[in-house]
């Protein structure tokens, strides 16, 4: 089978793909044929920079998601042809990942998908989804009488975002820093400038998704209404920690600081999400469908920042 296979630091441009033996099952674990797979932040650090990690198994096929059919259910509850979504627990790290014609996956990690969605639309779903439905519901406790302000919000998930609390009925307000980025959040009611500083420019947050990160978290707090949720999920802001960080001074008063970190999936979860896009009839957004061949073109444009959402590798 054809696959990225890395074994040292590479950037976009010297993506190849290279012929692999298909993987063997074994018990535990189930054949996939890769259908489409979505390019994430976090392959990235692994392609220019953790790949250097002694916890590294390599060589190794990055990526940490897919859709797919099961090829080979192995020992598992699945059977041949049914449509899965696999997505994390050390996948494209611990063992080999989604950039390929097949993967071979633990059944923890792989998920029944009851959807006709085509596949390009389908490979914008598992980690991205799943992190947004997380954040919001389970840390944001979202509902439809929610303002929600959606920090960081030209990115994959912060569309996601976007899209899953405008169908709920959110009142939105979504932040970019950079200008030229604000019709990319026009379905937002309102798309604001972030410079820093959003306390007291916002008005009725009850809710927050904040993407940035630790750079502007404090901010965040005192951005909310009393009562208010925050939910720490990205971190785009390029600062992974907050020293100094005194809880209870730069916490206000009644509210509430919460964080998702997205290693668990669960069936339910995703469901869950399969469930609200039929009834609400929305089609996951994507920024660009790249096909397998063109991988190289594809990841290139992620270090370059050419595209604007998800990029779907449709294989």
């Amino acid at each position: 089978m054809k696959a990225v296979v890395l074994d040292k630091i590479t950037e976009g441009k010297d993506i190849i793909l290279s012929e692999v033996p298909i993987p063997e099952v074994r018990p535990g674990w189930v054949l996939i044929k890769v259908k489409a797979f979505g390019l994430n932040h976090s392959e990235k650090l692994l392609r220019l920079n953790e790949i250097r990690a002694d916890y590294i198994q390599k060589p190794v096929v990055p990526g940490i998601e897919c859709v797919g059919e099961i090829v080979d259910p192995s020992d598992s509850d699945l059977t041949a042809g049914q449509r899965v979504a696999a997505l994390m627990g050390g996948m494209g790290r611990s063992f080999n990942g989604s950039y390929a014609e097949y993967a071979l996956t633990p059944r923890r990690i792989v998920f029944r998908i009851d959807s006709d969605l085509p596949w390009e639309a389908l490979g914008a779903v598992p980690e991205t989804y799943f992190t947004a439905w997380g954040s919001l519901f389970e840390c944001l406790q979202l509902t439809a009488g929610d303002t929600l302000l959606i920090r960081g919000a030209t990115c994959a998930l912060g569309y996601a975002a976007i899209q899953i609390a405008k169908a709920l009925g959110c009142r939105v307000i979504a932040t970019t820093h950079r200008e030229d980025k604000l019709p990319l959040i026009v379905d937002a009611d309102e798309a604001v400038i972030d410079d820093g500083k959003l306390t007291g420019s916002v008005h009725g947050v009850t809710k927050a998704l904040d993407l940035i990160g630790p750079r502007n978290l404090k901010d965040t707090l005192t951005a909310v209404e009393k009562g208010g949720i925050v939910c720490q999920t990205g971190l785009l802001g390029g600062v992974y920690a907050l020293n100094g960080f005194d809880p209870i001074k730069d916490i206000p008063n009644g509210v509430y600081l919460t964080g998702f970190f997205s290693n668990y999936p669960t069936q339910q979860v995703m469901d869950e999400i399969f469930v609200f896009l039929k009834e609400k009839k929305l089609v996951p957004v994507n920024g660009k469908v790249f096909d397998f061949e063109n991988v190289r073109e594809a990841v290139t444009a992620q270090d370059e920042g050419k595209v604007n959402g998800k990029i779907i590798i449709r294989v």
